[in-house]
């Protein structure tokens, strides 16, 4: 299990930030091997939680940064051409380290 640091959170912070207004999808489980996968636009940043408006019901719905950190929930963030992960895969991370 690896651990979170609080550069990690601090960074995560920064970059929901930066996306606020943006298009997301939000992928998770809601239990018994059922998942979720839903469009949704960042709202809000505040310093231990983060708010997102799901399209389907204009929902908003509140997670936090260590939601995002331990993957109970994963995001993906709208570029204008495609969705990429806010954050990489942990092989991803490895790889790069074991590269250095």
């Amino acid at each position: 299990m690896e651990l979170i640091c609080r550069s990690d959170i601090a960074n995560l912070k920064t970059d929901i930030l930066e996306k606020v207004g943006q298009k997301i999808i939000v992928k998770g489980s809601l239990g018994r091997s059922k998942a979720f996968e839903k469009e949704a636009t960042i709202e809000k940043a505040y310093p231990n939680i983060f708010v997102v408006k799901y399209e389907e019901n204009n929902r908003n719905v509140t997670y936090s940064y260590t939601d995002v950190l331990t993957r109970t929930v994963e995001v993906e963030v709208f570029d204008g051409d495609s969705y990429s992960p806010l954050i990489p895969e942990v092989n991803e991370i490895k790889r790069k380290k074991a590269s250095l």
